[in-house]
């Protein structure tokens, strides 16, 4: 087992309760010094608004929650590969690392996404580099979406 395997597991969990309190599966969770400091699900559904990515939402409140040397400390693990409006947010706050489970590339052709761009070249444009690790437990992580996708 790597050391990213609870964490992103952690993150299927976090989907899945998403999916459970009526939201799209995906989880994230900020780990910073190893300990888990914040954790995040989606909430596009609940709150009408399409910007509540786990992510986003993640990232904001560890903003405004903890130091900025924290945050460039800090992995960012989430249970499908951040969008480019989640890069940019992950970018900005300085947080220097990404560990994902589910690729957007097998998300997007699972649902047929119309913007998918892997978070590798999104982070790629920017001058500060952000390490991106993953896929992680892909099969695991997909499985959420095939369960959930299909019905909507």
């Amino acid at each position: 087992m790597t050391e990213h395997e609870p964490f992103i597991r952690q993150c299927i969990a976090l989907s899945e309760e998403a999916v459970r309190l009526g939201d799209e599966p995906f989880g994230a969770l900020l780990v910073v010094d190893g300990d888990v400091r914040l954790t995040a699900q989606n909430r596009v559904v609940t709150e009408a608004d399409p910007t509540r990515h786990a992510e986003l939402l993640l990232v904001s409140e560890a903003c405004r929650r903890l130091e900025p040397s924290a945050l460039e400390r800090a992995t960012l693990y989430t249970s499908t590969e951040p969008c480019v409006m989640c890069c940019g947010a992950i970018y900005w706050s300085r947080i220097p690392r990404v560990v994902y489970g589910c690729s957007a590339v097998e998300l997007g052709a699972l649902v047929g996404g119309s913007l998918v761009i892997p978070s590798r070249q999104v982070f790629g444009s920017g001058r500060r580099p952000v390490e991106v690790v993953g896929p992680v437990l892909e099969t695991e992580a997909l499985a959420v979406h095939r369960v959930y996708w299909p019905a909507q």
